[in-house]
């Protein structure tokens, strides 16, 4: 992980696209740990269908995680000859095969490391110069670790040259516009400091985890505050008493955590509580893969709460996205004083990426608030857009609120059915008459085809209808960012012409396309593409299936 990050670092310094996708076992027990990383002239938002280099210091678990590292003939495979023979699984696609004594080299370089060696090996094969990866060493290694560490860059460099017949995977020329080198859970970090939050509790939970690292000091910088709770029942309660309080708030989790928050996640729709709740979805059911990437909390997020429960549940579709889909989601809990559910992954959360600097977007919602003495000031006051004003602790004149019961317009408990109603109705109503813009998904493209995704499926689908478009088959991508509420007029629009459409998404079950089957009506015929994960959906996939749909 090391030698990836210093050398997606020097790739970003030299003006490169690129991004670097983890891969490990359960990060308790540590083990084995592969840093998947692509690089391009260009924005790229998911891995290609194949790597042209796997560079191995051992080979003793590699067999865990083998099928996410695709290989075939045309590819280069590095290991260090003393630690063993390339593992079957790899040798049967053919690949060129070289050795560097990766440990050998790093004893003859007294307090360095074979990772640093590796490193250089890397660098070179990719196309980078060596004073570009040391400049990164400089900064990342300090005291005595610094020399032994550049002079097995250099190594490395040295040992790739003597490499038989292995071209160089990238030759890229600089490029000028400023970027970012980012992850998606510290995106969705800014993101929600750019959109008001100043209070976060949370208990730490794969891989949500460094959004919460990254939040700790970011937050006291604006005067905010992040307390570790000492489970996710205190975190999101904590949350929801901070934004009673007038506080934006938010919490992060995975799908175990998510599962133990329905019950206040109520709470706070009954209550009319604004909070945000950042879903890093991981492999499930119960402890599941936690440090892969599956998208199977579709159903506990958009309908897994007792009762009729309305809340918004926002999908970013891009690392970058992150940012600006966690933004947003502050703003439309705090707006319409719902609960916000963002449904965000491990792939993009824990994906390290070179991307463009986002727009600055204006979205920092301010909730309506009562005044002063308000005369016959009611906190659920039955309005026309479904939204009345919250009062906060302390606002002379007025009593503050807040309800989990069956209540009447001031909040007073009550069994009557009039009351009942006419609260299910304002709560659903002011979800179904905000406006939502054009956010609400990405729509690219044209043709009777349409691709229709959500989330981190959304980089391969783009990248597929790229490759079909160049090979004369046009079709149309729609990224749903907002999941709830359903929006069927907009998708319907989005779909006017469509005869086919494939649904993509990451898990076992097709909750996606069953969610769409449910609250949508797709035209045509519509066939489902999905798999659970760890294994990513990969362009090629989808490239075949758009062109064997064309050709039909």
């Amino acid at each position: 992980m090391t030698a990836g990050n210093i050398l997606l670092e020097a790739a970003a310094q030299a003006g490169w696209y690129g991004l670097m996708v983890r891969s490990s076992g359960p990060q308790i027990r540590g083990g084995e740990a592969a840093a998947l990383m692509r690089f391009a002239s260009h924005p790229i938002e998911c891995l290609d269908d194949r790597f042209d280099a796997l560079i191995g210091i051992d080979w003793q678990n590699i067999h865990r995680f083998a099928d996410e590292i695709p290989i075939d003939a045309s590819s280069v495979v590095i290991g260090d000859p003393d630690q063993g023979n390339l593992p079957e699984i790899f040798v049967k696609h053919g690949p060129v095969q070289a050795g560097v004594p990766f440990k050998q080299m790093a004893k003859a370089i007294p307090g360095s490391w074979p990772n640093m060696i590796m490193l250089g090996v890397a660098a070179a094969l990719v196309g980078l110069t060596a004073e570009a990866v040391k400049s990164v060493v400089r900064t990342s290694h300090t005291g005595k670790a610094l020399e032994p560490s550049l002079a097995a860059v250099e190594a490395g460099f040295a040992a790739a040259r003597t490499l038989p017949a292995t071209p160089r995977v990238l030759g890229l020329a600089r490029g000028e516009a400023p970027r970012w080198l980012i992850t998606g859970n510290e995106a969705a970090g800014y993101g929600a400091l750019r959109g008001g939050v100043r209070f976060v509790a949370a208990y730490p939970i794969t891989p949500a985890t460094e959004m919460l690292e990254w939040l700790a000091p970011a937050l006291s910088e604006f005067g905010g505050a992040l307390v570790q709770a000492e489970d996710e029942l205190a975190s999101i309660n904590m949350i929801i008493g901070a934004s009673f309080g007038g506080v934006p708030a938010l919490t992060a989790t995975s799908g175990p955590g998510l599962a133990l928050m329905t019950e206040a996640l109520g709470l706070a729709v009954a209550a009319e509580v604004p909070i945000v709740v950042v879903d890093v979805m991981r492999g499930g059911p119960s402890t599941g893969i936690p440090a892969k990437s599956e998208q199977g909390d579709i159903n506990i997020a958009v309908s897994g709460l007792h009762g009729d429960a309305p809340r918004v549940v926002v999908a970013p579709n891009s690392v970058v996205d992150c940012l600006t889909a966690t933004q947003w989601a502050v703003h439309l809990a705090e707006a319409m004083q719902v609960p916000a559910i963002v449904l965000s992954d491990q792939f993009l959360g824990q994906t390290r990426a070179v991307v463009d600097r986002p727009a600055d977007v204006s979205s920092i919602a301010e909730r309506e608030t009562a005044t002063a003495h308000a005369d016959g000031y009611k906190r659920y006051a039955i309005t026309e857009s479904g939204i009345s004003p919250m009062a906060i602790p302390g606002t002379p004149g007025v009593p503050y609120t807040a309800e989990g019961l069956v209540h009447n317009e001031r909040g007073v408990p009550s069994s009557q059915s009039r009351d009942h109603a006419l609260q299910l109705d304002k709560r659903e109503r002011k979800l179904r008459l905000h406006d939502y813009g054009e956010r609400w998904a990405e729509i690219e493209g044209e043709g009777d085809i349409a691709v229709v995704t959500f989330g981190s499926c959304t980089g391969p689908v783009r990248e597929a209808l790229a490759r079909a478009e160049e090979n004369g088959v046009k079709a149309r991508m729609v990224s749903i960012r907002l999941l709830s509420p359903v929006q069927p007029d907009r998708l319907a629009k989005a779909l006017e012409g469509v005869k086919r459409v494939l649904v993509v998404e990451q898990n076992y079950s097709g909750q996606f396309h069953r969610y769409l089957r449910a609250d949508y009506e797709l035209p045509g015929i519509v066939r489902s593409l999905r798999r659970p994960g760890p294994l990513p959906i990969r362009p090629d996939e989808i490239y075949r299936e758009v062109i064997e749909w064309s050709r039909s």
